[in-house]
């Protein structure tokens, strides 16, 4: 009987520790296509794809003005998110709330504020 005891707290503490675990991985899941505005030194719309990989994020942004294609990179952790676009030197930084993010972002010509939702997986 001591044995099933001890065996039932030992699977226990297992099955707990992968919860904990499990918890503390990023809640927002960012990966898909995200729609969004921006404001201030430029101001339009933005298209977002992201891969994500843990807190590691890549895809692509795309523009309304200026206008254009854009790599990104970035990381997301403790629901703060920060990335930037290779080449054009625009850093974006904000937080993420499920299916929605906000934040500000700069840029050599100046910076602004941007809000975003997810559209699809």
């Amino acid at each position: 009987m001591r044995k099933h005891v001890l065996l039932g707290v030992a699977l226990f503490a297992i099955c707990f520790s992968g919860a904990a675990i499990a918890a503390s991985s990023p809640s927002s899941k960012l990966a898909g296509k995200w729609s969004g505005t921006y404001s201030g030194a430029f101001a339009g719309k933005f298209t977002l794809h992201w891969r994500q990989t843990g807190s590691k994020l890549t895809g692509s942004i795309t523009l309304s003005n200026p206008a254009g294609q854009y790599s990104i990179s970035g990381r997301m952790r403790d629901g703060k998110i920060q990335f930037g676009v290779v080449g054009a030197g625009a850093t974006y930084k904000g937080s993420v709330h499920g299916t929605s993010m906000r934040g500000s972002y700069i840029s050599p010509r100046g910076g602004g504020t941007w809000s975003a939702h997810k559209t699809s997986k």
